[in-house]
């Protein structure tokens, strides 16, 4: 027999996780000479990030046979990239920083890419409960954006805003709030 509504409501004693409640952290790397220094930076992603994910993991697995049914064996983990969408506020600070985040990855007066060191990052996104107490937390190591949208101009959108999705690549994440 199925469980009864009272066993169903009984597996959920506090409020469900709502994916609004949560914060973007990300530390402003110092290449960034235009930004570096200055706290606002950092704190304007912050508050200017509309949406995030939690992230994935993959294990890669190869098949394998030995004696009866074939079985898959795990060989690698791989992580999803992890896209970020700004507010853009009137004085476009937000494009600015990825758009100099982006030149400092890979100058264009010379082609020539850095090294990750100087351009990767950490960066934490937070997940609160009702209460604004943090439930779940990650670190994404050795962060950095590898592609930033187009923002389209359009006249007949004048009650609209424009928001910039940075996708970001990064090593591994690790959940923080794990004991």
């Amino acid at each position: 027999m199925a469980g009864s509504i009272a066993e169903f409501r009984a597996n959920f004693k506090k409020d469900l996780a709502k994916p609004h409640r949560f914060d973007v952290s990300i530390i402003v790397p110092p290449v960034l000479t235009v930004f570096a220094g200055q706290p606002n930076a950092s704190r304007t992603l912050k508050y200017s990030c509309e949406n995030a994910q939690l992230p994935s993991r993959t294990l890669a697995t190869t098949e394998q046979k030995t004696y009866g049914p074939i079985e898959k064996f795990p060989y690698l983990t791989t992580y999803n990239d992890l896209d970020l969408t700004f507010i853009v506020t009137d004085t476009m600070v937000e494009k600015y920083i990825f758009d100099s985040w982006l030149e400092a990855i890979n100058p264009a007066r010379t082609n020539n890419f850095e090294y990750k060191s100087d351009y990767s990052t950490i960066i934490t996104v937070n997940q609160y409960n009702v209460f604004n107490d943090l439930t779940y937390a990650v670190d994404f190591y050795d962060a950095y954006p590898i592609s930033m949208n187009q923002m389209d101009l359009d006249w007949s959108q004048n009650d609209s805003y424009h928001k910039l999705t940075v996708t970001f690549a990064y090593t591994r994440w690790f959940n923080r709030t794990e004991s």
